[in-house]
């Protein structure tokens, strides 16, 4: 699946919105930048890397050379980057913001809401656009081993300030403190199991441009 690198995967929906409706959404949209804590359990999927909900009006598509398109609905598009399977990322939103799902997509065309689960994955099915070409910068490591490697970096970076002017004695201290501070940061990240032998075969085949363009080591 060309939308597949790594641990990650990335989403796009498109769905037709009731332009009678769309203002709603608009309100709730501003709500929620208003009042982030009523996403509390969006913001605690620590799979999620990005999540964008963008609403586009029917005379906002843009001329490419196809001629301007005359559109009966407006529509939303939803992009997001994730760890995990498609279903362990569908799954966890309509667990952890079912209420928050379905107003994000109240104005949507045959909006089925998100519980139960089973029509909703059929219209996110329906609705989702594959990707042509996904590049991410880090497919061996989810969001949560970035985070991991920040915090050792600032740790190490800590001790390189306090070096110089501490004595073999004190730095040691300092160091085990350290250590102690980010032992649970010092995991290895890596791939995931092989999402599809296609996913792995174009891994392997694209990496001989990858190192004529980068080097080696990428």
């Amino acid at each position: 699946m060309s939308n597949v690198a790594g641990k990650a995967y990335a989403m796009t929906i498109l769905t037709p919105m009731q332009p009678r409706r769309t203002f709603v959404n608009t309100f709730i949209f501003m709500a929620a930048r208003a009042l982030p804590d009523k996403l509390a359990g969006l913001l605690g999927l620590s799979i999620i890397h990005f999540a964008r909900w963008v609403m586009v009006r029917r005379d906002q598509w843009p001329d490419l050379g196809q001629g301007k398109e005359t559109l009966v609905n407006d529509y939303m598009i939803f992009c997001s980057n994730f760890n995990g399977t498609w279903d362990q990322y569908i799954d966890a939103f309509s667990d952890g913001l079912p209420n928050g799902l379905d107003m994000f997509w109240y104005s949507s065309t045959r909006y089925p809401r998100s519980v139960p689960i089973t029509p909703f994955k059929d219209y996110i099915r329906a609705n989702q656009i594959y990707t042509d070409y996904y590049y991410n910068a880090t497919p061996g490591s989810a969001q949560r081993d970035i985070k991991c490697a920040l915090r050792v970096r600032n740790a190490v970076r800590d001790l390189a300030v306090v070096h110089a002017t501490s004595s073999p004695a004190q730095f040691d201290a300092l160091w085990r403190t350290a250590l102690v501070g980010v032992q649970n940061d010092l995991g290895s990240p890596g791939f995931a199991p092989v999402a599809s032998n296609d996913t792995s075969n174009a891994d392997v085949h694209r990496q001989p441009f990858v190192e004529a363009q980068w080097g080696t080591g990428h």
